[in-house]
Formats: C-alpha cells, structure tokens, sequence
C-alpha cells in the first residue's frame, strides 16, 4: 500500500455503504416493498459490499492507530454488530430465541478458534512455510478466553438455585460484572502495562505501510460507522427470510446463531487472513482472540442487561456435544499455540474441528 493508496478511498468503500443507507432510509421510508424478492437479493448484495468496506476502513484506521489498538477497534465494532443483532432477533420474541445469545456466542468462539485461527495458519503456512508469534500474548489471551467461555457456557449447568441451564438475576449480574473485568483487565494488559507482548518483534512495531493522513482517517472513521449500521440494520432486513430458508432447509432454529456470527466475524475473518498472508501472524491471533474474547467479554454482559430489563430468561448452559467440543478446541488452541511456531498442519486440526462443529450443528 503506497502513500497515495492510504490516503485515497476507493469508489467502491463509499459507494456501498452509501448505497446500502440510501436503500435502508427508502425502506423505512416505505418507498420500497421490503419483501419484493428483488429487494433482498439487492440488499443481500449491498450487505456484502458494506462488509468488504468495513474491512477497508477498518484497516486504514489500524495503520493510523498502529497494534495492538488497530485490533480492538475491529474487534469492539464487530461486539456492537453482534450485541444488536442479538437484540433485535429476541425483540421479536420468537419460539427459542432465549438460546440465541448462547448460539451466537459458541458459534463465535468456535469460528474463531478453528475458522479464522486455521484459516490464517494454512494460508500463512502455505505462503510462508513456518511463522512466529508471541507465546505470551497467545497464553495471556487463552487463559482469559477459557476462563470466560467457562464461566458464561458450561457453568450455568451446574448451578443449584435454577432448574435449567441458566443462573438466577443475582447470578448472572455477577457473571456479566466478571467478564467486564476480566476483558477491561485483558485490554489494560494489552494495550498498556504489556503491549510489547502483543507486538511479534521490533520490526512489526514498525509501520508496515505509509501512515494515512487525518482527513482520510477521518472519513474512515465515518465511513465504517456506516458501513457496521448499514450491516446490522441490512442483516436484520434479511433476518425473517434467513430463518425461512433455514426452516425451508430443514435446520434447527440454533443454525441461525452459527449464520449471524459467520456474517458479523466476516469483516475480522478477512483481515485476519489477509495479516497472516503478509506474515504477520501475531497481527492475525490479536484479531481473532480478541474477537472471541470481546464476543463474550462484551456480548454477554450487554444481552444479559436487555434480559434483566425485560424480564427474560436467558440460556447459556452448553449441551454435552458442545462442550466436548468447546474443552477440545480450548485445548487444541493452547497446544498449537504454546510454541511460537505454527505451520499448515495445526491450522488442518482447527479446520477439521470447524467442520466437525458445523456438521453437528446442521445434522445434532
């Protein structure tokens, strides 16, 4: 990326976005059908492209900002997609959508640490044949990711004041309090007190490219708030015809939460991929396990303040299959990433897992 890439938009980061609040605005405005089939294949298509952007301006504002802090507004701006498309879905009180938020959030972790952590080591690996990382960034963020995915999915199984696979008001105001500490204290590290532990060497803490110039910062900024609205708002247009064809297809209602983190990680996924095919891989695992870490440090916290407000019960205890395959990924994560080294084989594992996780979650 030259100097006048960083600081020259291209057509396509505004126009998609623009198209996508133009077509948003007429709908609400009831000037367009919003069932018309043409319709939703146009927002579909616009969906895409404010994904594409998001990535786009994500990335502009990273260079700008440098690592770790390029990461965590990623990260943060795909938590707020997440939160409110959870909490639009349970607006509509449909049959099981008290397992959404539970769905959504194991399919997250799951994705993340097979999908996006495989995907970026067979494509570094491919490219690059063996690449390095800070160990202590990697064992930092699984021992806090391990700790909240715990705490917010296996525990509520076995806790005695409920009958089900959930806690009480009390219980969950201090679980929520818990992951805000816990992910407040990990972005403190992070970013402050350890961030050398998140760079994978002197020359990474170097800029890579040319720095983008406030102006285009700046539009970057705006931009991205209105590509990650025009994503919510797009994704909740075509939510009712997603959970159609999922019911057409003959899939259980708890897909829906594997199809809207697959959407919400894609703007990550892409640059995470994209990190690790320019060897920078410690780039690409501060993203992902940040990504993860975020879903339920933040996610749950802010679902469970809606439920508390509205009086509804939320699910979060995992079944047995989805907890074997939670402790196996936890634990495959902290093999590959324990000695600074991965090649294609350890991303062939995490993508086996993937496929495994999806299957079951088509075929339980």
């Amino acid at each position: 990326m030259t100097a006048h890439d960083v600081d020259t938009i291209p057509a396509w980061a505004w126009l998609a976005p623009v198209a996508a609040a133009v077509l948003l605005i007429l709908k609400f405005a009831h000037v367009i059908p919003p069932e018309n089939g043409f319709v939703l294949a146009i927002a579909a298509v616009l969906l895409a492209g404010a994904v594409f952007a998001s990535v786009h301006h994500a990335e502009i504002i990273a260079l700008k900002v440098g690592e770790p802090f390029g990461s965590i507004v990623l990260a943060v701006a795909i938590t707020v997609i997440e939160v409110a498309l959870i909490i639009s879905i349970l607006l509509g009180a449909s049959a099981g959508s008290e397992f959404l938020a539970r769905d959504t959030v194991f399919a997250t972790v799951m994705i993340v640490l097979n999908g996006i952590v495989g995907l970026c080591l067979v494509v570094g690996g491919a490219k690059h044949r063996e690449q390095t990382f800070q160990t202590t960034a990697a064992s930092s963020a699984l021992s806090v990711l391990g700790t909240l995915a715990t705490i917010t999915l296996v525990l509520p199984n076995y806790t005695l004041t409920t009958s089900g696979p959930n806690y009480n008001s009390s219980q969950l105001m201090f679980v929520s309090l818990s992951c805000l500490i816990l992910y407040g204290v990990f972005l403190f590290v992070q970013t402050i007190r350890h961030r050398d532990y998140f760079l994978a060497d002197v020359s990474e803490d170097l800029p890579l490219h040319d720095t983008p110039g406030s102006r285009t910062t700046t539009l970057s900024v705006l931009l991205l708030l209105v590509s990650l609205v025009g994503v919510v708002l797009l994704a909740k247009t075509l939510s009712p015809a997603l959970e159609a064809a999922i019911a057409e297809a003959g899939l259980p209602k708890a897909f829906l939460g594997v199809v809207i983190a697959a959407l919400v990680l894609m703007p990550e996924g892409m640059a995470a991929v994209r990190a690790a095919a320019a060897n920078r891989l410690q780039t690409s695992l501060n993203l992902a396990l940040g990504s993860a870490m975020a879903t339920i440090g933040l996610t749950i916290p802010a679902v469970s303040a809606f439920a508390l407000m509205s009086g509804m019960t939320l699910q979060l205890g995992l079944d047995p299959e989805e907890m074997a395959l939670l402790v196996l990924s936890l634990f495959i994560g902290t093999v590959t990433l324990a000695t600074g080294r991965t090649t294609i084989l350890q991303g062939t594992v995490h993508l086996v897992i993937l496929g495994i996780f999806l299957f079951l979650a088509a075929v339980p």
